[in-house]
């Protein structure tokens, strides 16, 4: 992206993960260190070395605060061409950034007092949350559940559902993990990537561009 859509996106972000806000650098990196340690005692996102979900993510929130403070030696080649706005992210390596969190968090409480019903309260604190569960999600089910097209990727990853509506593509995890860099996650005819279907619109557009187009958009 240019760097105007790059930070349109940059906000955005912090605007849609409110509470649940990660740092795309930290973020990046620790998705890299997935793929480069698949499912080994170093992948922070691996559930193969876990008990349950929980332990999992209480485990990536620890393994990403280390990444963020710099409390964790990264490779030189997975902390490069990773999205920064030294600004922003100033203030949320801060103790500041709890104001945003706590004001987001209050927020959706009062919408859900405001219009939910009762029996909805119960999904208030998977909203304040909700981008670590979905991390979970797609991490957990994604290395535990589903079906395999390639079974040489050397880890575990499955893709969970043939149609991934619900966690758009990225549930189709040993697809992903045989194509790091493609830009679709559907390989069968019958997965569909809603990701893809919105990348290609934002391509098409010219907001996004990709290395290599030919090969990687189809």
């Amino acid at each position: 992206m240019s760097l105007f859509w790059e930070r349109f996106f940059y906000l955005l972000t912090i605007v849609t993960q409110g509470s649940s806000y990660l740092e795309p650098r930290a973020y990046g990196i620790m998705h890299r260190m997935h793929h480069a340690f698949s499912d080994t005692e170093k992948d922070p996102h691996s559930p193969c070395h876990l008990e349950n979900p929980i332990k999992m993510m209480i485990g990536m929130w620890i393994f990403y605060q280390q990444v963020l403070f710099g409390k964790m030696e990264i490779p030189e080649n997975l902390d490069k061409d990773l999205p920064q706005w030294e600004t922003v992210d100033r203030f949320f390596n801060s103790p500041w950034h709890w104001v945003w969190r706590i004001g987001c968090g209050t927020g959706y409480t009062l919408f859900y007092l405001k219009f939910a019903s009762p029996w909805m309260y119960f999904l208030i604190p998977v909203h304040y949350i909700m981008g670590p569960i979905h991390g979970v999600i797609v991490n957990w089910c994604g290395h535990r559940y589903g079906y395999t097209n390639f079974y040489d990727t050397e880890d575990h990853s499955r893709n969970t559902l043939p149609v991934d509506f619900l966690m758009m593509g990225e549930l189709f995890q040993n697809n992903h993990h045989k194509y790091p860099n493609r830009v679709n996650f559907g390989v069968k005819s019958f997965e569909l990537d809603p990701a893809y279907l919105l990348i290609k619109v934002l391509f098409w557009c010219g907001i996004v561009r990709v290395s290599n187009p030919t090969e990687e958009m189809h």
